[in-house]
């Protein structure tokens, strides 16, 4: 793996509304079933996907490999029919140039070390992103049912309709704007 692939995947996301949308999406079920109480989850960066197929959505993410997220948290995913791997690998990295020595030969570019890595790829079942999209809004910090807010915006316009209606059931005329001439 190297930098440019991550580079490129996040240029991808930048680019697809939907791709971050679904990005969003997935971290909320990842948020919601607290993964992030774990340690070292907080701290991965993703370096490929989402890659869609037709029941899945898959996501790689990155640790370095003496943080390796801990397992107990993926166990979390399982139960909700989520499929974990965990690989080692590596990514090429440029070495900081501190003298001409750091330069690859014949070249202006530097070196590149490998640096040992996790990489956990999350495959998740679409129908269970829906779920979690669905269920809940948080706003302000506050856990709020989607349809109790569909309620209170339908309630808030029939009673906005009732108070702009004059006697008689003809619309009362608008108020002036202060200032108004």
């Amino acid at each position: 793996m190297e930098f440019i692939d991550i580079i490129n995947n996040t240029k991808k996301l930048y680019i697809s509304t939907s791709a971050l949308d679904t990005l969003l999406d997935f971290e909320r079920v990842i948020d919601a079933l607290d993964l992030y109480a774990f340690s070292n989850w907080e701290d991965g960066e993703i370096v490929e996907g989402p890659l869609y197929s037709r029941y899945w959505i898959e996501c790689t993410f990155m640790w370095p490999r003496h943080m390796m997220p801990d397992p107990s948290g993926a166990e979390r995913l399982l139960d909700y029919d989520c499929k974990i791997t965990y690989n080692k690998s590596s990514i090429k990295k440029p070495v900081k140039i501190r003298d001409p020595g750091d330069f690859r030969p014949g070249t202006k570019k530097p070196k590149l070390v490998d640096i040992p890595i996790w990489l956990v790829t999350i495959r998740m079942p679409r129908n269970l992103i829906n779920t979690f999209e669905q269920a809940a809004l948080d706003l302000e910090g506050e856990m709020i049912d989607s349809q109790d807010m569909q309620d209170v915006y339908e309630k808030d316009i029939d009673e906005t309709s009732v108070e702009n209606t004059a006697p008689g059931g003809e619309a009362a005329p608008a108020e002036p704007e202060l200032g108004a001439i």
